[in-house]
């Protein structure tokens, strides 16, 4: 496609709204992502070195098994 202007080419034919918004949106949740699995990351980590695990004394029966 041929646009006469960088105006014409930001409005994308009237859709440049949406065009851009998902653009956004996009580059948001791609962003987003690695930062909120670093800090799940670090949050797990803290836990096992706390010796708390999130899970962990929780097993089928509800109660710890001894083996």
């Amino acid at each position: 496609m041929n646009w006469g202007s960088a105006a014409e080419f930001f409005a994308m034919g009237g859709y440049g709204f949406y065009v851009w918004g998902s653009f956004a949106v996009t580059a948001a949740c791609l962003l987003a992502e690695p930062l909120l699995v670093r800090a799940r990351q670090r949050r797990a980590l803290e836990q096992v070195r706390a010796g708390t695990g999130g899970d962990a004394g929780r097993h089928a029966g509800g109660h710890e098994t001894a083996a």
